[in-house]
């Protein structure tokens, strides 16, 4: 009934997608119709600050509805932007959150001890 989902999926394959090079103008609406065709959506996270405009996070409620998105969406063209679909990885953002908190510490003691990046 299920062959599809009798197989074993790879280590990297979750419910969470990150989606980038999104059309800064797409409403939440248009994001649930573009990833509601291939399975329940839980919840989009659309980015809303100036370094995540054009990204989204897609929570579906199965896997395998996360990765037939994933294999029908990546490079589909949307508003002449072609979307750019991970599968979430937390060790991979806890590294980037890391490397952003020592280079906010890096500038804290630049400027406390008066020293130039030149």
């Amino acid at each position: 009934m299920f062959a599809g989902r009798a197989a074993r999926l790879p280590p990297e394959v979750n419910r969470i997608l990150y989606v980038r090079n999104l059309p800064y103008k797409i409403t939440n609406v248009e994001l649930y119709d573009i990833f509601g065709k291939y399975g329940s959506v839980r919840q989009i996270r659309k980015g809303s600050e100036a370094e995540t405009k054009g990204t989204a996070f897609v929570i579906y409620d199965d896997i395998y509805d996360a990765k037939s998105a994933m294999e029908q969406l990546s490079g589909f063209n949307v508003a002449g932007r072609y979307l750019v679909l991970l599968y979430y990885n937390p060790a991979k953002m806890a590294v980037k959150m890391d490397t952003e908190r020592r280079r906010e510490e890096l500038a804290l003691l630049r400027k406390k001890f008066n020293v130039d990046d030149k």
